[in-house]
């Protein structure tokens, strides 16, 4: 079998310790995960193997090495993903590391996986955008980065974060306290995303201005959005009739994101919102539909797997189902 043997160069001035990760977390995810030998002396990486899995390699260390010169770290997982990513066909992963947002602790928010990146490719070139997946895909996080930096460069004037208030399979009974307490528990997701890339007291100014809206999807009826960025978080637990009105508030200079995960509903028996809606809005232009999965789950590790466990488990359980017609299934996946 031939062999390739290839030397790489970390740049001067830059720590190889930044680039293998603490304890050497991303060199041990690599050697655990390819074919290829990776021995590194100093500032110099040396790969031997395959010829494809040494250009895999080579593609990687690359990528790693402009990651920490910018300043962010990489970690075993960061490594992994973006080694899924290269093992793709004809994946590109040069756009993850293109910085959306700066947060207040100097922590540069970008896309970890090419769904992300296609997410925020999405965002970007259209008016409304769709983004569906299992929890911790990053659908909500990366829309209030998207959010947020465009309100610091001045591309809107306002961000509104909405998301229906529907209880998550418990009944809280009537909570005390005013208006803006009572749905504050509903919301508070989005106050801890907005509060990760804005330090709290210029969030809350933000949110005492009017300059960043939180607010019950129920208030939007009515309303004309106009200059601004808008979340629709938890998307899933709307209704059709929902749907509709919260699209037809798009206004002038705005931008309509809209979020959910179609395995979390907390309205058993009624359709939802984004049941129908790749149908209903298919051809109209201007409008993307982004589907991440669990290859796309930046959280913990374990994340991943759990998501993965309860997707097989329920695939199990429709095979087994009596009477399955054929072409029956999961509409998305």
């Amino acid at each position: 079998m031939d062999s390739a043997k290839v030397r790489l160069s970390i740049p001067e001035g830059l720590d190889p310790a930044r680039v293998m990760g603490t304890e050497d977390a991303v060199l041990r995810a690599i050697e655990d995960n390819t074919s290829a030998s990776v021995v590194v002396r100093g500032d110099a990486i040396s790969l031997s193997g395959t010829p494809d899995e040494v250009e895999l390699l080579c593609r990687l260390f690359t990528h790693l090495i402009k990651l920490a010169s910018g300043g962010t770290y990489p970690s075993g997982d960061d490594a992994l993903r973006a080694l899924d990513a290269l093992r793709a066909e004809s994946a590109d992963i040069s756009g993850l590391s293109d910085d959306i947002l700066l947060t207040y602790r100097g922590h540069a928010i970008r896309p970890k996986t090419l769904g992300q990146k296609r997410y925020i490719d999405a965002i970007r070139n259209n008016t409304v955008t769709f983004c569906t997946g299992p929890a911790g895909t990053g659908k909500t996080y990366l829309a209030m980065a998207i959010a947020i930096a465009a309100l610091k460069r001045h591309e809107v004037g306002r961000i509104v974060l909405t998301r229906p208030v529907v209880e998550a399979g418990e009944n809280l009974g009537f909570l005390p306290g005013t208006l803006q307490e009572k749905i504050d528990p509903y919301v508070r997701p989005l106050f801890d995303a907005l509060f990760d890339m804005t330090d709290m007291e210029r969030g809350t100014a933000l949110v005492e201005q009017g300059i960043i809206e939180i607010a019950p999807l129920a208030y939007m009826r009515g309303r004309t959005l106009n200059d601004a960025i808008v979340v629709l978080d938890e998307a899933q637990n709307t209704t059709p009739e929902q749907m509709k009105m919260f699209l037809t508030r798009l206004g002038f200079n705005s931008k309509f994101i809209i979020t959910g995960d179609t395995t979390q509903r907390d309205l058993p028996g009624r359709r939802g919102g984004l049941t129908d809606i790749e149908e209903i809005l298919a051809g109209v232009d201007d409008i993307a539909f982004i589907h991440l999965n669990r290859s796309d789950v930046v959280r913990h590790a374990l994340v991943g797997r759990i998501v993965e466990a309860y997707d097989a488990y329920e695939e199990a359980q429709e095979a087994r189902r009596p009477g399955r017609g054929e072409g029956r299934g999961r509409a998305h996946q």
